[in-house]
Formats: C-alpha cells, structure tokens, sequence
C-alpha cells in the first residue's frame, strides 16, 4: 500500500470535516496501522503515552467513519482500504477534485472549510531565537530556492533539509530571509552557528535549555538528543544549524572526521527516522555523508546547493552604483555569480575604476582580493594532499574533462581517485556537467586563478 497516498487522502477527509491537516500523531497512527504496530508501539516510537495515542486513534476513526460513510477502526482500517479501492480515487482527481463516497475533497487553494478552522499554536507568534545571527540588510533573486526550501520544510514536513553552498553564496542570508517567510508555521525558531560552540553537545545543551531553561542537562549526547526529540514531537519547532563544517578536521577527506562525524551521522539519522513534527535545516559548506545517505525516495529529507546569483546578482553592482549595466554580465560570471565574491570586487572597481566596470575588464584579469584569498586559504587547508593535487590538474585544464583523463593525468589509482573526486564533490570544489553520457569536472574561474597561483603548494 501505498502510504503516501494514504496519507493525502486521509488529510483530504480530515481537512473537509475539521479545516484542520492530519498532524504528526495522526500520521504516525495511520502509518503503524498499515505497518500492522499495536498502539503501545506507535506511543513507543513517538514518545507519547499508549493513552493519548488510544484518544487520538479513535478521534481519527470517526472522522475517517464519517468521511467514507462506513464504519472505520484501527482494526479494519486496511481491509477497508482495499476494499473500497481507496487508493485508485487518486488517479480520478480531475480540476483539483475527488469524490470519496459521495464526499467531495478539492484542493486547499480552491476549497473552503465548512466551519472556520480552530486556531492552531503554529499559527501564532513563535518563540523567536535567533541568537547572533548577522543582521540581513540586502537580499537579491533567489524566488526559485525560496520556492524549494518553503515546500520542502512547510508543505511537504520534511525533518531535515540540508542548505549547501560553497562560501558567500549567501546561504544564511537565504535562511534567514526564510524565517521572516514562514516562521508563523511553527511555535519555536531558533537559529544556532557551531562556529560558537566546542562540538555537538554544547549545542545540544544550548538547545535544550532553550525548552527547559530550569532543567539538568544530561552529560551524554545519546540521552540529550533523546530529550530533544521529545521537545520536537512536543512543539513544531524549526532548528536552524549554521556553520556545521565548523568543527570539522582538516587534512582528511569529506566524512572521515572520526568522533566528530559520527556524531553528526548519529544527529542526522536520528532526526531523520524518528517520527516527530520539526524540522533541523543545517547550513554547511558540504554535502555531510550522512544526508547523502539518507535522502531517498520517501524519506523526510532534502538538499539544495547554492549555485551563483545569474541575473540577480546585477542588484549587486547596482547598489554599488557601478556604470557600464552592458558588461556586467561578464563580471557576474567571471566571479561565478558568488554574491561575497561580487560585493568584494564592485567594491574595489568603485575604488580603484571610479565604477567603472569596462574598464576594469580591459585588464583581462581575474583579481583575488585579500578577504577572498583569505577564505580560499582556510579552505584549501582542509583538503587533503590528494584532493589538492587532483585541484592542481584541473586549474591546468582550459575545458571540462572525464574522470578517466583526470585519472590518467593524477596518477592515483583508481580507488583512491574515486574517493578523492566523491570528497571534492561534497565540498562543492568541483563542478559536474554531463554532456553527452560522459560526465565531466571542471573549476569555475575564481578556484582556477586561485590553484593555479598557489602552484604546486
């Protein structure tokens, strides 16, 4: 069966009667009933007691009952299922309606509920933390990753969503113009950087006191993410964890992080595959393996990169009253549309060109200014003498070229050079195109002037 569809019916049903969706309870109780769990299961694996599972249970029978016309318990739930072909009434949705037993479910954009629905606690003003997080003056384009993140955490409920992106593409500028967006969706908001805390259980810590300010910490990280999980099935809590390659180790691949990684495998799992009704956006500069392991089909998990700004990244030069409007899309992909990059280099021209962007394109170069060479120093020390190594050939390369010819020019054997370009991968070193079957790799323009300076180093 398919629980997907279950589930959108059954919210269909339950919306029309109540104007309320199916919340994180009743999800799981219809899940566990197809998966055959008793009640004392389901309370098991939601944290909640075997008596309030019982209640809700059988609140969600009736109005199942009353929407299907026919009697529905915890019991028959499947046989009616399948019994009434339920599942087949989605393929017969025709202009954003079906009809279920003579009861008709339109869409939400189009419907109306019977009766006002009952205010819910995520509607009201959440309880806001957002720590130190920068203050956010100017935010450009980006409607599309607004769009994705939005439908990903709000409509489709997701636990955890990783934001990915290489330096200064603007990722916490992004998530934090979020929150202004749908921050009325939960009762709790908290935004956390680990570059202010030693490891994950400081953070933990933080978080939890957050929920329980009189309450005793825990020392282990086992038992702290346990209480956490609670407050996240408790509340519809929105978690926001900046800066996660912080504490990361240098020197080794993406993933072998030892201690480190396992515990932000064992945070991640954990958030993932425990039922509950938040959402953990981590923010990072690369891809953790864990998410990479987890984001499949069904699961409650999504990844979006960063990629450059394109044609919104002209609000950038405009703000900096830069002239020459026809030649700024040179400039944009010259530094890869990398709003950090841009800001740094608008604001030399207007130094150094008078905003003179034509002119400062006669010089055919591409400047490295020192803030920029500083955060490309920080993060080329954490790649390994591998990964540097296989950088160096690729600044060589005037074109994209194939995995066997970037083989054949590093010398690596073959394992190790697939562990090396997966590690480059994830820390969004390289870019990947396809092109006609092959897959290809290449540097933008910013990291191939800056591995072609460092040399051989």
């Amino acid at each position: 069966m398919d629980i997907t569809e279950v589930l959108k019916l059954a919210d269909e049903l339950v919306f029309t009667q109540t104007g309320n969706h199916l919340d994180y309870l009743q999800e799981a109780i219809l899940q566990g009933t197809l998966e055959g769990e008793t009640y004392a299961k389901i309370a098991e694996e939601t944290y909640a007691s075997e008596g309030h599972v019982r209640d809700v249970g059988s609140e969600l029978w009736k109005l199942l009952s009353q929407g299907l016309g026919k009697e529905v318990s915890k019991a028959n739930f499947r046989a009616v299922l399948e019994k009434a072909n339920f599942y087949n009434y989605s393929s017969a949705i025709v202009s954003d309606k079906v009809t279920v037993n003579n009861v008709h479910l339109c869409s939400e954009a189009r419907r109306s509920p019977p009766h006002p629905p009952q205010p819910q606690s995520t509607q009201t003003q959440p309880h806001l933390d957002l720590g130190n997080a920068p203050e956010i003056f100017n935010f450009y384009g980006r409607t599309e990753e607004l769009a994705t993140l939005d439908r990903a955490i709000v409509a489709d409920r997701c636990r955890l969503v990783a934001l990915l992106g290489f330096g200064g593409m603007g990722k916490t500028t992004l998530a934090l113009h979020l929150v202004e967006q749908i921050q009325n969706q939960f009762e709790y908001v908290i935004y956390r950087s680990l570059r202010f805390y030693s490891d994950l259980g400081a953070i933990l810590s933080n978080l939890l006191q957050i929920f329980s300010p009189d309450a005793e910490i825990p020392d282990r990280l086992e038992t702290q993410l346990s209480l956490l999980l609670t407050h996240l099935l408790q509340s519809r809590c929105l978690i926001i964890l900046d800066d996660l390659q912080s504490p990361l180790h240098t020197g080794k691949l993406a993933g072998e992080d030892g201690s480190v990684y396992e515990d932000h495998r064992l945070f991640f799992k954990t958030i993932a595959e425990v039922t509950h009704q938040s959402c953990v956006l981590a923010i990072a500069d690369e891809k953790p393996i864990a998410v990479t392991t987890l984001e499949k089909q069904n699961y409650p998990v999504r990844s979006l990169v960063l990629g450059g700004l394109g044609d919104a990244a002209k609000g950038i030069l405009q703000a900096q009253n830069l002239s020459d409007s026809e030649t700024w899309d040179n400039l944009i992909h010259l530094y890869h549309g990398n709003p950090l990059w841009l800001e740094l280099t608008a604001t030399s021209i207007r130094e150094l060109c008078a905003g003179r962007v034509a002119e400062f394109l006669t010089y055919q170069t591409l400047v490295l200014w020192e803030p920029l060479q500083a955060q490309l120093d920080q993060k080329f020390q954490r790649l390994t003498l591998a990964e540097k190594k296989a950088i160096a050939q690729l600044a060589t390369a005037t074109q994209p070229v194939t995995l066997l010819h970037l083989l054949q020019l590093t010398q690596f054997s073959a394992a190790e050079f697939f562990k090396v370009m997966q590690s480059l991968g994830r820390r969004l070193f390289v870019e990947i195109q396809e092109r006609e079957g092959v897959t290809q790799f290449f540097l933008n323009p910013v990291l191939r002037e800056y591995a072609k300076n460092r040399g051989g180093d």
